[in-house]
């Protein structure tokens, strides 16, 4: 494993522009966005934000590439995404290297997101047998009748800033795989590791115009709504945006999936260990800045819990190893940008004006304290509050930073009905010995995706992602056989050849006979 080169604080200001049509394509909107390097607060890169001109251009290469590309047998579909799956491995680290650079992301989570991005990628391959449908021999006299699915044709997906290779792969490999042309929005906070992703399944052999990346913001998104050849949206952000963008992609009759924000919880019962219940607690909280939407935010402590468990939680968030993401020791890097750190002072700032009682303040951190030319990051150190209640804006809203609420509960029923009660229902987990404690809570939860004894509990790339309530608008989950239906659209076919038709007009509805 090797640590990412640091940048000379003198190096050149890169120009990051869209892929269309299997090339870079220089903006012409004459709009850019700076990008940051979260941990020194410089100026890196200035990103193109496309028009609606060149969102049109971009889905116009992808609806030229469509018929030949979904008329390609899918065990060459697949071939492609295995030279691509040997590509991304090759060029891991570099990746890798590219979200912390524009993200902030400690260097060894960020290679843990490639390799969840590259999970994906490996469940595409198996595209031939994902795609094969039901056959009835015989389904009435002389009759028969089978199933296929098929591409829907043009298809976005708009990312956010969290996971720049991960999340984007949740959605082309299995789109694409399927027979889909794509075109992809991804986050300006972040944007360069999209281009790297189109030129390595360019190099894999992928046509010209199957994946396409258009860079932008606010405009580029409304402009992929309101496209009429774009029949699907996939979408992961803040639920107020994803529920906008599944109510207006309906109403433009596209399908879409729209993942919104979550309040994951981690319920900790009296017979834990309570040392592991700690390390779940501080790499689920703290791991990439809170900046993950499956992050614990509250620990609901059951009982004697809270008190056994606060002083090591409190000893150990002073402890982070808050440091430049390059520094392969750090535990946590900055946040994304000075908004969100704003943002995220600001919530602080608001539960200690509730009455929460902030145990540790991490708005008292540094820059210089995180390593040399540190100075002028988006630093902020964990932060801690205990006797949060249900009533508080911290306890109801999703910060999406390093701050961890801790809500006092005097058994488990009480900690389900806290739980079941919130508007989101991402992800949860439950720290317990008991076999029938574990049992009740995994069916009696009212959340997405449930793990016992495991703080994060993101499904593997064959079963799919998704929450319950405000955290997900539209029926199926990402990716997993949710994407392959998510992607694709049934047709059933009944057959029958003359020699078995009757003489004379048929009146009467059809039946099996």
């Amino acid at each position: 494993m090797n640590a990412p080169e640091k940048s000379p604080a003198t190096a050149a200001i890169a120009s990051i522009e869209h892929w269309v049509g299997g090339k870079v394509v220089p903006g012409q909107s004459g709009r850019r966005a700076d990008v940051f390097n979260p941990a020194t607060g410089q100026v890196t890169g200035r990103v193109a934000l496309a028009s609606t001109a060149e969102v049109d251009a971009a889905v116009a290469n992808a609806k030229a590439a469509f018929p030949a590309w979904a008329d390609t047998p899918p065990i060459r579909r697949a071939r492609i995404m295995f030279k691509f799956l040997e590509l991304l491995n090759q060029n891991k680290d570099a990746l890798a290297h590219a979200i912390t650079a524009e993200h902030g992301k400690v260097f060894t989570d960020a290679q843990g997101e490639v390799s969840r991005g590259i999970d994906i990628v490996e469940f595409a391959c198996g595209i031939p047998q994902l795609l094969k449908g039901d056959f009835t021999d015989q389904v009435s006299t002389g009759m028969d009748n089978w199933t296929l699915r098929q591409p829907l044709g043009v298809v976005a997906g708009v990312t956010p800033f969290n996971f720049p290779v991960m999340v984007p792969m949740w959605m082309f490999p299995v789109a694409i795989a399927a027979g889909n042309t794509f075109v992809l929005k991804p986050s300006p906070l972040d944007p360069t590791p999209s281009l790297m992703m189109a030129d390595l399944l360019k190099k894999a052999g992928l046509p010209d115009g199957v994946f396409n990346v258009v860079q932008g913001d606010k405009d580029a998104v409304d402009a992929i709504l309101d496209h009429p050849d774009i029949c699907a949206v996939s979408f992961v952000g803040s639920t107020p945006i994803a529920q906008k963008i599944y109510e207006t992609g309906a109403r433009h009759g596209k399908r879409v999936q729209a993942l919104g924000g979550a309040k994951n919880h981690m319920v900790v019962m009296p017979d834990a260990d309570m040392d592991q219940s700690v390390d779940a607690l501080i790499g689920a909280a703290y791991g990439s800045a809170g900046e993950r939407c499956m992050a614990i935010s509250v620990a609901v402590l059951v009982g004697e819990a809270g008190d056994r468990i606060m002083e090591k939680l409190a000893e150990r968030t002073r402890a982070l190893k808050v440091k430049n993401g390059t520094e392969l020791d750090a535990e946590m890097g900055p946040i994304v940008s000075s908004v969100a750190l704003q943002r995220i002072s600001g919530y602080v700032a608001q539960g200690e004006a509730e009455g929460a009682k902030l145990v540790v303040d991490g708005r008292g951190f540094k820059g210089a304290q995180a390593g040399p030319g540190c100075d002028n990051g988006f630093w902020i150190g964990g932060t801690l509050f205990d006797n949060v209640t249900p009533d508080m804006k911290i306890y109801k809203e999703e910060i999406f930073g390093p701050v961890l609420s801790c809500v006092r509960v005097k058994d488990l029923k009480e900690a389900v009905d806290l739980i079941n009660a919130h508007e989101f229902g991402n992800g949860v987990s439950c720290f317990t010995r008991d076999g029938n404690v574990a049992r009740e809570f995994s069916r009696r939860i009212q959340v997405g995706m449930v793990g016992i004894n495991v703080p994060i509990p993101v499904p593997m790339a064959w079963h799919g992602f998704g929450g319950w309530k405000k955290s997900l608008f539209g029926d199926m989950h990402a990716y997993g056989e949710e994407g392959v239906r998510f992607y694709t659209k049934q047709k059933s076919i009944m057959q029958r050849w003359p020699e078995s038709i009757s003489k004379g007009a048929e009146f009467v509805m059809p039946t099996a006979k």
